[in-house]
């Protein structure tokens, strides 16, 4: 069993930049992918970025690229979500979250771990 714990999130202007950090209890294995999700109000969840924690893969949704960079600590079981010149549409809870599928996935439904979810509030 993996247990996840995101701290970082906060309020922060337009332009700005936050870094989320995730924590994992529990074996995280080479083939599994660590990723971030968001769920803005009124919104579905949605992924922002994962990576694979042997190849050290990493994989951006479009409107995130250039801006937010997904890195991971093996040493530490540690992710993290470096995110830069944010944008009102950022704002949403934050959840941390790990696959054990073999493949990456861009749906909520393949990630079977997650973090309580961190706050992240954009202001103009």
């Amino acid at each position: 069993q993996v247990q996840l714990v995101e701290s970082g999130g906060g309020l922060v202007q337009t332009g700005g930049s936050l870094r989320l950090s995730c924590v994992a209890s529990g074996t995280i294995y080479a083939n599994d992918f660590m990723g971030w999700f968001r769920q803005g109000p009124g919104k579905e969840r949605e992924f922002v970025a994962a990576v694979n924690w042997r190849l050290n893969k990493k994989f951006y949704t479009d409107s995130v690229k250039g801006r937010f960079t997904i890195s991971r600590d093996a040493a530490e079981n540690s992710v993290y979500l470096q995110m830069n010149n944010l944008e009102l549409e950022d704002t949403a809870v934050y959840y941390c979250a790990l696959s054990k599928s073999a493949y990456i996935s861009y749906q909520a439904g393949s990630y079977g771990f997650w973090g309580q979810g961190t706050q992240v509030t954009v202001s103009s």
